[in-house]
């Protein structure tokens, strides 16, 4: 056993996660942020709360629904955490409540942007919400109420309701009403000079007497649920996965409740029968002064009118785009190419598979996806690839939670169009990020691969961080394709010359180069670990780390969301400190780099040091050999190091700090820094290219596009 597998060397899970939303919440704060960017934050913390109800809360619920009491790394058994989960939402809650009604609310009352309540309303307004009730709501509603001869109905997962207490022949009975999804949740009033809003829910409740008649209504209020959705599917005794996940995609809707969001002051025998209806204790209800599921915020960020109230839309940089006069093929074959998104274009990506789709000298492609957008340029590539004859091989997954069902639907349209689709393995999810190009050239079969850290996503690619890699190293090409028969064979490679994936040897090379810098510090040899990622969870990971730490080794962390590392414990961590960096974009990039006694050695990887990562998913970790892309890599992680803007410091209670700026430091936020740099070599480049054109033609030259080779 471990010298450091003690509790107190870790942070829970669960209670880390808690601490990044909270990170998130505070950028609402930042008057620097326009004020809709603001108001994003806010509903991002809203959303991120749901699927961590849905799925880390609904998972221990279950635990302790079996029984389980087995304590976590950090000591806790699954009882002990809820109650501490509660605790720490409940506090995370209450700043989302405050941030609203104090700072958002009040700056959006100077843009003239009200949220008014049914006696705010003046009689053109109210006549306006009486015909809209009349005319476009009342139709949809459906009133249900509970009495001795019917049961409770069941509510939809994430569906906002509002519950009511009713008199009826002098007996209070309950009665619910779902505010209908279909129907725009934000109501524009009329108005000259102010943008006046009403919530749906404020016109029903205004309105809940044309629904139940003569019947006394005695209180309402609004109520929302969160269920349990940490799908389980029986993969070894499914005949069809794609069936199984379909089927369990309904399921989903209808989980135990683990969450019950009540509007604050609501009648207490509301709370009560839905207590008891639902099956749910005290420790899991949330009062909010605010209106419930703040992510309806989102609709009133895209109000064009105030395009002003947010941030300009990013203009990435295209690096190819100086290449334009050859084709995607040729300018990759001449060196290793490294993309940094969402500060440089996605087109590339995109341009690679569409120039193989219809270059006649592709042969086959091969790619992995794992979440896409819903109108895909790439899928709409890889059909038509097939389309025209070429050997197309996709892995889809269909397990990429809460992507399912894009994911189905995307998997149906391929293989209708003739595409080799892979359905994913079983009791694993593919993870890695990889696109294999075979082509046929002059000197026989080349291959072109793409490997990185994200999706391949055209719409995330813009607002995540990632980085991807273009090569035509012939070791990369072949790796890529034993890991393509791997999956569609569902073989075991025997060698891979470049790579590393797991589940088969990834946890064990990140433990021997963690080990490797151990020894070199032991030997009185500089050492020195810098790791990019967005959680850190792994046990044995984190107790290699404090044992590199222990013997000297220099380690610094840049870890965006959970990190169950505890840094500068005596005698422990001393040597490790730890980042978080939040900012406009979700740092997404995984880079591991280790000093090597002066060799340097950087990787991507799709993989997180988490247990999931390493042991139940397929992730792809390969090595950058290319001394420009390498020297990228490094100036990425300093950048990011040496941020005192978005970056916090984790302490070794597990709380986080904003950067000290005294001595000297100056202000940088690393990630407008990389935008700004981007810009500027590629202006630069451009100009370069420019002149080189001039010269050509000054010299006779033509400048023609290169025509595909053959």
């Amino acid at each position: 056993m471990s010298k450091f597998n003690k509790s107190k060397n870790f942070i829970n899970r669960e209670l880390s996660w808690i601490e990044f939303n909270k990170r998130v919440l505070e950028e609402c704060r930042d008057t620097n942020h326009p004020l809709f960017e603001r108001l994003r934050f806010l509903s991002i913390t809203c959303s991120n709360l749901d699927e961590f109800f849905m799925v880390r809360v609904g998972s221990l619920m279950d635990q302790i629904k079996a029984g389980f009491n087995k304590k976590d790394p950090a000591g806790l058994t699954p009882k002990e955490q809820l109650v501490k989960i509660h605790s720490n939402v409940t506090k995370l809650v209450s700043k989302q409540c405050s941030y609203y009604n104090r700072s958002l609310k009040i700056a959006l009352g100077k843009e003239n942007i009200k949220f008014l309540k049914p006696g705010d309303l003046n009689e053109e307004q109210r006549e306006f919400v009486k015909n809209y009730y009349r005319r476009n709501v009342f139709p949809v509603l459906t009133p249900m109420l509970l009495d001795s001869s019917s049961a409770f109905p069941l509510i939809l997962n994430k569906s906002l309701n509002i519950g009511l207490i009713i008199e009826k022949n002098g007996e209070k009975s309950f009665a619910t009403v779902q505010v209908p999804s279909v129907l725009p949740r934000i109501v524009v009033l009329p108005g000259e000079a102010d943008f006046d809003i009403i919530l749906l829910e404020d016109i029903i409740k205004t309105n809940l007497k044309t629904l139940f008649g003569s019947d006394n209504i005695l209180s309402c209020g609004c109520y929302r649920i969160t269920r349990n959705a940490d799908m389980t599917v029986d993969e070894e005794g499914a005949e069809d996965l794609l069936e199984a996940i379909e089927e369990s995609l309904k399921q989903r809707k209808w989980g135990a409740v683990v969450r019950l969001e009540i509007e604050k002051g609501i009648n207490k025998d509301i709370v009560r029968t839905l207590e008891k209806e639902m099956e749910i204790s005290k420790i899991q209800e949330y009062a909010l002064n605010v209106p419930l599921d703040l992510t309806f915020l989102n609709k009133l960020i895209s109000i064009k009118k105030y395009k002003y109230l947010c941030y300009e839309p990013i203009k990435p940089v295209n690096p190819l785009k100086n290449m334009e006069y050859e084709d995607i093929f040729s300018v990759i074959s001449r060196k290793d190419i490294l993309l940094s998104h969402p500060y440089e274009s996605f087109e590339p990506v995109i341009e690679f598979i569409r120039q193989a789709a219809e270059d006649p000298s592709v042969l086959a492609i091969k790619q992995v996806l794992y979440r896409v957008s819903g109108n895909s340029p790439i899928v709409k590539s890889l059909i038509r690839a097939a389309e025209n004859g070429k050997q197309v091989t996709v892995l889809v997954e269909l397990k990429a939670r809460f992507d399912e069902e894009n994911n189905i639907i995307w998997a149906k349209q391929l293989e209708k169009a003739g595409c080799h689709v892979i359905y994913g393995l079983v009791g694993l999810k593919v993870h890695c990020k990889l696109i294999l190009v075979v082509r046929k050239e002059k000197d026989g079969i080349k291959r072109y691969v793409h490997m990185g850290t994200g999706n391949y996503n055209d719409v995330t690619a813009k607002i995540y961080t990632d980085l991807g890699l273009f090569t035509t190293n012939p070791y990369f090409g072949q790796d890529a394709s034993v890991i393509f028969n791997m999956l569609s064979g569902h073989s075991i490679p025997k060698e891979l010359k470049k790579t590393c994936i797991a589940p088969l040897n990834l946890r064990e090379r990140f433990l021997y180069l963690i080990e490797h810098e151990r020894d070199n510090a032991l030997n009185g040899k500089p050492a020195k670990i810098i790791a990019k990622m967005n959680s850190l969870v792994d046990r044995h990971v984190i107790e290699a780390l404090y044992d590199a730490s222990c013997a000297g080794v220099k380690i610094r962390l840049i870890v965006r969301g959970i990190c169950c590392l505890r840094p500068n414990i005596k005698g422990v961590s001393e040597n490790i400190s730890v980042i978080s960096i939040v900012g406009r974009f979700l740092e997404h990039s995984r880079i591991y780099y280790f000093y090597n006694n002066g060799e340097e050695d950087l990787y991507l990887s799709s993989a997180d040091w988490m247990n999931r990562n390493l042991d139940r998913r397929v992730e792809l970790l390969f090595p950058i050999e290319d001394a420009d892309v390498k020297n990228k890599l490094k100036r990425i992680l300093n950048t990011q190091l040496n941020d005192t803007i978005k970056a916090r410091m984790l302490n070794s209670d597990g709380s986080y700090s904003h950067i000290d700026k005294r001595g000297g430091k100056k202000a940088l936020d690393s990630q407008r820094v990389f935008y700004e740099t981007t810009l500027d070599a590629h202006n630069n480049s451009l100009n370069r290219t420019e002149r080189s054109k001039k010269k050509w033609r000054e010299e006779g030259f033509q400048v023609r596009p290169r025509q595909p080779q053959n």
